[in-house]
This record gives C-alpha cells, sequence and structure tokens, in this order.
C-alpha cells in the first residue's frame, strides 16, 4: 500500500506539471481577507481569537494552516516507538526519521505546488482537491487513480498510528503506569497483542462518535505539547542527571531543543480555541488517571515509596 500510494504521489506530481498556468500562482500568498474556495470552513485560531493574527490567509495563515495540517508529518515520530523492535537503533532511527520527514516534505511541497498551478487556491475543491483538479482538465480517469491512491495513504496513515499508540501503551504498562496485564507479548510473534486489540477497539469507538476534523485537530495538539514534554526533558535531564548513559545526543544543546518548544507552542497557538478545550479536558482526564492509579503504581513510585 505504501508503494501504491507514493507512485500515485509522483504520477500526481508528474502528470500535473503539464497543465501548470503560472497565472494560478499570484498572489502566491493570498493576503488576509481573501475569500476562500466554496464550501470551505473558516477555522479562527487561537491567537486570531486573541486578536493577535489578522485573518485565515496571509503570513498567519500559513502558520494556521501549518498547524491544522500537522498530523500529516506525525508518521515520522512512530519511528521512534519502535525502537525496541530495531536492530540497530543507534544507526537506523535517526536515518529512518529524517529521511522519511525529508522525503514526505519534498512530495507534499511538489503536490502542493501542482494543484495550486492546476487550478487557483480559491477554485481549489475541498472535499477532494487532487482529484476534482484532474477532472477539471478532462482527465477523469485520472482522478479514480488518484482517489485509490488516496484510500490507500489514509489505511497506512491509520495502521502505523495504531502501531505507534499500542507500543506506547505497552511501554507504559511494562513500567506500571498502566495495569501491567497488558504488558505482554505473543510468545510465537513477540507483539503486543492485548495492547493492539485494545487500541483498535478504542480508536474504532472514538472514530465513530467524534469527527474526523475534530480528531485531527486533538492529534495536533496532542502531537505537539508530547514534543514540548520531550524538549523540555531533555534541557532537565542534561542538567539533572549528566551521569546517565545516552544512546542518543540532541545536537546543538541547548538551542535545539529551546527552538523545538518555541515552534511547538507557536503551532499550538495557531489551532481553534475549542480544539484547546478538548485539550485540556483530555489532559485533565489523564491526570486523574495518573494521580490515581499510575503515580502509585509505577516502578518510579514504588522505588521510591521503598526507600
Amino acid at each position: 500500500m505504501v508503494t501504491i500510494k507514493v507512485a500515485i504521489v509522483l504520477f500526481v506530481i508528474v502528470a500535473g506539471l503539464f497543465y501548470i498556468h503560472a497565472a494560478n500562482y499570484s498572489p502566491f500568498i493570498p493576503p488576509s481577507g481573501t475569500i476562500p474556495s466554496g464550501g470551505a470552513t473558516v477555522t479562527k485560531s487561537l491567537l486570531q481569537d486573541l486578536g493577535v493574527a489578522p485573518g485565515s490567509f496571509g503570513i498567519s495563515g500559513i502558520f494556521t494552516g501549518a498547524a491544522l495540517v500537522f498530523f500529516a508529518f506525525i508518521g515520522f515520530d512512530i519511528v521512534a516507538t519502535a525502537a525496541e523492535e530495531t536492530k540497530k537503533p543507534q544507526r537506523d532511527l535517526p536515518i529512518g526519521i529524517i529521511a522519511s520527514l525529508a522525503i514526505c516534505t519534498v512530495l507534499y511541497v511538489a503536490v502542493s505546488l501542482v494543484v495550486t498551478g492546476m487550478v487557483k487556491f480559491n477554485h481549489i475543491s475541498i472535499a477532494a482537491p487532487l482529484a476534482a483538479a484532474f477532472r477539471s482538465v478532462g482527465h477523469p480517469g485520472f482522478a479514480n487513480i488518484i482517489s485509490a491512491g488516496a484510500l490507500a495513504g489514509l489505511t497506512t496513515v491509520m495502521m502505523i498510528l495504531m502501531l505507534g499508540q499500542s507500543r506506547i501503551f505497552f511501554a507504559m504498562s511494562r513500567d506500571h503506569l498502566l495495569p501491567a496485564a497488558f504488558a505482554k507479548v505473543n510468545r510465537r510473534t513477540g507483539a503486543p497483542v492485548r495492547t493492539t486489540l485494545v487500541t483498535g477497539a478504542v480508536v474504532a469507538a472514538v472514530a465513530f462518535f467524534v469527527p474526523l476534523a475534530d480528531l485531527a485537530d486533538l492529534v495536533n495538539i496532542g502531537t505537539l505539547f508530547a514534543f514540548v514534554l520531550v524538549a523540555i526533558a531533555v534541557l532537565i535531564l542534561r542538567r539533572t542527571r549528566p551521569d546517565l548513559k545516552r544512546a542518543f545526543h540532541t545536537p546543538g544543546m541547548p538551542v535545539t531543543p529551546v527552538l523545538s518548544v518555541f515552534a511547538s507552542v507557536y503551532l499550538m497557538l495557531n489551532l481553534p480555541a475549542l480544539t484547546w478545550l478538548r485539550f485540556v479536558i483530555w489532559m485533565a482526564i489523564g491526570l486523574v488517571v495518573y494521580a490515581s492509579y499510575g503515580a502509585r503504581h509505577s516502578r518510579v513510585g514504588q522505588r521510591r515509596a521503598a526507600s
């Protein structure tokens, strides 16, 4: 499925090059207040609600767009959750993360340039931009191929995100932050079957009741906040535990983690206020679970209690 979707992305880029009109790139950055495509839902960011950012377009609109589509880049951090299943993590993980991030960025930018060159930005179909772009130039057959590729792409994204979540669930259970019954692997395959089944059931239930757009925003803000915590943890541990043996070393200390914190927080501020409210509620639920169960049952908590 990955091969299929990458092949179709390359097909879109190559085939779309023949239908680009340079006039469609003007203005390259639409000014604030520009009327969007028909059917588009204008989602105000928290910064816009506070009166800091002017609107959905312009320079601030670029960062709002980056925050809203951040979920498209989440896959690369799943590589890190599979560290224990990697033969040579010190070598393979950096290559996997950086290479996948670089390849995806190049492909995303290329597709964006092609589709906005084929169709003016304020005439792009919101429901199916790529397929509709090729229909508009008289190639409905291409549109059907692209739709099939989109289906394969969404499927692989869901599978890889669920794989990552099940491994995080497994690691937390092994540390007794969650019930230890889930920290078991299948004897034959070595896979954490219990966490995989629970993750699948929870994801199916949430997907049934919560709209996809709301889920995407919640995933964005949750992942960005996780990046903030990781960056802060790197700074703290370098000072409080310099004796720890580290398999990986963050380059450019302390500039890299500080920039990571500021960039992630700024993108979070470009998400809607309602997403922030849901994030606070979800975080509160997590803190209740941690305070009522994880803090007392965790390995660290038990060692502190024993000492």
